[in-house]
């Protein structure tokens, strides 16, 4: 959630703990973000990215096992919140949805929508 607005994407991580990672936001697929993390088992992780329109952000994030965590940090345009791994009943837990919404998976895709 960046801002209120589902983002959606990939991340690929190294044995050594750096990673990639690419989002796009589901309501305006034009709009990208790319960045990188650092992380270990025990300091957690941190990373940055830019969108396509300029906006920025870091984070830090805490590995839940090899293939899952969350996170939150600083986007130019508001707050972030993320989580990985976890199906989407599970990622709500960690995610900031906005007031009023809540995700929902059909087939592929992830969306929000009114509760």
């Amino acid at each position: 959630m960046l801002a209120g607005e589902l983002f959606v994407g990939e991340a690929e991580g190294h044995l050594d703990g750096s990673g990639t990672l690419a989002i796009h936001s589901q309501q305006n697929p034009g709009l990208s973000c790319r960045g990188q993390f650092a992380s270990s088992a025990e300091r957690g992780g941190l990373g940055t990215f830019v969108c396509s329109d300029g906006a920025t952000a870091t984070f830090r994030f805490r590995r839940v096992g090899l293939f899952r965590g969350f996170g939150a940090g600083s986007f130019s345009r508001g707050g972030l919140s993320f989580a990985y791994g976890f199906t989407s009943d599970e990622a709500a837990a960690y995610l900031k949805l906005p007031e009023g919404k809540k995700l929902s998976l059909s087939g592929f895709e992830l969306t929000l929508v009114d509760l």
